[in-house]
């Protein structure tokens, strides 16, 4: 930050005193930890004659790019271009995410928080972020989700009788001296307090009449402490960081968790909910299995028992998939490891004396358990068809599975080196074939393409992504 340069604009265009300039030189060297702690933007602009805005300092963020290709200060930010700052400077109070014409003609949103000393607003705190970007609920501070170090250099700048930037962040803040008094706290942590049933303002009380923890829990070799107070109903957590600063000896910050840890709560048991789901429907679906594999075995005829032992293998594809999600934390399954299963399933289902090898390779990613179970389905039909039609009189083959994943589209290829078949005659298609494009079609919303000759037979066909998670490898 060009320290002279932001003096010489200030003196220049707006009517600040000599205290005040000092005042917004102060809050300027903040800003490039503000940005990188919201990953935004920062800006500070004071009020020109006129109703316009004048840029005097800024800060860009490290870690994620810049709304801007050059520098803005020095710039004039129009009533029209950024009626947040407008708005701010106008009634003294902050205004949040707010749309806002660049000086680059670019879009951005804006939050803006007034900078005041002695009850007259000399100039705002702006923090921009591109309209591409997600837009959090809250676009106050979050020092708490920020490390030790940021919490520790943001708060030195804090001071009695000036505390606008203590008033933007989003957690409870006390700042605690060197006799353990608290010397100061905002607004969020006097409403913290009052809402926990203290009568009398925690302001200028000794910390320990008031603390959440132990005194125990104050710091540990990482040189600051967390932890979760019970308080009733409610669950606070509090951070506890050291100050290397004349005025304070430490700060804590405080946010109630309450509803997220209900949350946290909801999602287990929904999540144990839905486990439990999935183990039941794949125990129901092996118990049919074995009803189906005992009539199996009183058949004496040949083609009731290939119907019920392909039946048979179409519901164990389906369990397969229920018993990998029964044992998953989250609601979808490795399509990989689902189709690893089939194939084992269905090597067991026609060993015999023939050796027929199945292998699967290609890419790995998560998919929802209905995707899984079409895909399933689908592969299980077409290994079924090459096992029992790709090798007539031969006791060795292969059928291969390759999976591709797409940015919107995935593919899988189901391949054999046996005789192949005439793939334009489809009146000769047996029921297997009739599902597959049926699920293709219907489930997967992709398409199917067919080739075989002598040498043998590739089916490809193409599934729309409904979750795209790549497995890192």
């Amino acid at each position: 930050m060009d320290e002279q340069s932001l003096r010489e604009l200030c003196t220049k265009y707006v009517n600040l005193t000599e205290e005040e300039i000092t005042e917004i030189l102060t809050m300027a060297r903040l800003l490039p930890a503000i940005a990188d702690i919201e990953e935004a933007d920062v800006f500070i602009d004071c009020l020109m004659a006129g109703g316009d805005s004048l840029v005097v300092a800024e800060a860009k963020p490290t870690k994620v790019p810049s709304a801007y290709k050059g520098s803005v200060v020095g710039m004039v930010a129009t009533k029209e271009n950024e009626p947040a700052v407008a708005r701010t400077f106008r009634l003294g109070v902050g205004t949040r995410q707010m749309k806002a014409t660049t000086q680059e003609q670019g879009i951005t949103i804006q939050t803006v928080e007034p900078i005041t000393t002695n009850g007259r607003v000399i100039g705002v705190l702006i923090r921009e972020k591109r309209t591409s970007e997600e837009i959090q609920p809250s676009e106050k501070l979050h020092l708490s989700m920020s490390g030790y170090e940021a919490i520790a250099e943001a708060i030195t700048k804090i001071r009695p009788g000036n505390n606008w930037l203590a008033e933007c962040i989003d957690e409870a803040l006390l700042l605690v001296d060197n006799d353990g008094i608290i010397s100061f706290r905002n607004r969020v942590a006097k409403k913290m307090y009052e809402e926990l049933g203290y009568v009398d303002d925690i302001q200028d009380q000794p910390y320990a009449n008031v603390r959440l923890t132990d005194e125990s829990a104050d710091l540990d070799e990482h040189d600051y402490s967390y932890e979760e107070a019970l308080v009733g109903s409610r669950i606070i957590s509090v951070k506890t960081v050291p100050v290397e600063s004349g005025e304070y000896s430490k700060a804590v910050l405080m946010q109630d968790i309450t509803k997220l840890k209900e949350q946290e709560k909801e999602l287990v048991l929904k999540k144990t909910a839905i486990r439990e789901m999935h183990h039941r429907v794949k125990n129901s679906l092996q118990t049919i299995v074995s009803l189906l594999n005992l009539q199996t075995r009183k058949s004496d005829n040949d083609e009731v028992r290939e119907v019920l032992t392909e039946t048979m293998n179409r519901i164990l594809s389906i369990a397969n998939t229920h018993e990998l999600l029964a044992s998953e934390v989250s609601d979808d399954v490795s399509l990989r490891e689902v189709l690893g299963n089939l194939k084992n399933n269905i090597t067991r289902a026609f060993s015999g004396s023939r050796k027929i090898t199945i292998t699967v390779d290609g890419d790995d990613f998560k998919v929802d358990s209905d995707l899984a179970t079409s895909v399933s389905l689908v592969v299980n039909e077409l290994i079924q068809n090459a096992v029992k039609y790709a090798f007539p009189d031969r006791e060795e083959g292969h059928i291969g599975i390759h999976v591709r994943h797409g940015d919107f589209y995935s593919e899988l290829t189901v391949e054999d080196n046996g005789v192949g078949y005439d793939a334009a005659d489809r009146s000769r298609e047996h029921l297997g074939m009739s599902i597959v494009r049926s699920m293709v079609r219907d489930k997967l919303r992709g398409e199917i393409r067919i080739s075989s000759d002598s040498s043998g037979t590739r089916i490809w066909f193409s599934c729309l992504n409904r979750i795209m998670k790549p497995i890192d490898t």
